[in-house]
């Protein structure tokens, strides 16, 4: 339930009504505003009804949140969320390029890799330590020795790492490390995983299940809010639907519907979207013209010798060229690059 309190309504007007609505076992919100202050109460539908708040002398209107999902709508907060993590900022006028290797294979290979990101834009450096993989007979990602060698990267570079966690056992050793967690497709619903990053106060890049529907993920993002986490980027990489001539059905549509429906930052992946590295630039301006407020690109310097995913990631020269390409389509959307 949303209470918006009267222009003239002081702040211990609106700590008396917060003290009522936590006394009956309810979550409350406290926002203010540069106009008027507007409360929130979170919880049972039935004991809010009969606070009957709307009889407070400082109560303008009450009205209910519609949605399933609370605390990432857009009816409890209007304006933008911006994330911030080391120097990155996604959200707000820059449009965000996250870019890496799918897996850290070797420092060489990664340092090589961050520096060419770095030299062309790129705002944070991704690579996955531990890697969730279809076959139990692929490469499974170097773990412990990955996360220091992405530590190592941001040190040297000064670039932001992201990485995903795959179980809470991980949780210490990821936050000790790393500057943003992702929480991969196949974990969007694993609700263990969202409490404790969560928990973790981390920033966190929650990718869209490969069958989820909008909503689902943005229950799975009020999983991390509610346990007490606000720092939270959306990320549409692709569903799976009947076509084949792609990996995944990259859905430029939940972008926009997104952009309606949360404060949250969304951030598109073409390269798993798409599963294609010549289809990767394309679709990347198409993310900036739709008003995504970035991309998470895989780059590799060999692709043929990676050990994972090597056919969907970009070169050198490709990066360099998406940067170029980019940013004529992060204008016209009103952004920076």
């Amino acid at each position: 339930m949303i209470i918006v309190l009267k222009p003239n309504a002081t702040e211990e007007q609106a700590k008396t009504i917060l003290t009522r609505i936590e006394e009956a076992g309810l979550k409350p919100l406290y926002m203010p505003g540069v106009e008027r202050i507007v409360l929130g109460a979170l919880g049972d539908e039935r004991v809010l009804q009969q606070l009957h708040l709307d009889a407070y002398p400082c109560v303008e209107t009450v009205k209910p949140i519609l949605t399933k999902y609370k605390m990432v709508s857009r009816e409890v907060q209007a304006h933008d969320t911006v994330v911030r993590f080391g120097g990155a900022a996604i959200g707000g006028e820059k449009f965000a390029v996250i870019a890496g290797p799918c897996s850290v294979e070797s420092e060489s290979q990664l340092m090589s890799v961050a520096e060419v990101v770095k030299k062309h834009g790129a705002v944070a450096l991704r690579g996955g330590a531990y890697k969730p993989r279809t076959s139990p007979y692929d490469f499974q990602g170097m773990g412990l020795d990955g996360l220091k060698l992405l530590k190592q990267a941001n040190q040297q570079l000064g670039l932001p790492t992201v990485s995903e966690v795959m179980e809470v056992s991980q949780m210490d050793a990821m936050c000790e490390y790393i500057d943003c967690l992702q929480i991969g497709a196949r974990n969007m619903q694993n609700y263990a995983l969202l409490k404790a990053v969560g928990e973790s106060k981390k920033p966190v890049l929650l990718k869209r299940g490969l069958s989820a529907t909008i909503e689902e993920l943005l229950l799975a993002a009020e999983y991390i809010y509610d346990a007490g986490n606000p720092n939270i980027i959306l990320c549409e990489r692709g569903i799976r639907t009947y076509e084949t001539a792609t990996r995944n059905t990259l859905d430029l549509n939940a972008v926009a519907v997104l952009k309606q429906r949360t404060h949250l930052p969304v951030v598109v992946d073409p390269s798993h979207g798409t599963g294609v590295r010549e289809l990767v630039i394309p679709l990347s301006r198409a993310a900036a013209a739709v008003g995504a407020d970035g991309i998470i690109v895989e780059t590799h310097l060999n692709p043929c010798e990676a050990l994972s995913d090597g056919h969907q990631a970009l070169t050198g020269p490709m990066f360099e060229q998406l940067m170029q390409e980019l940013k004529p389509f992060v204008e016209a959307a009103g952004r920076t690059l």
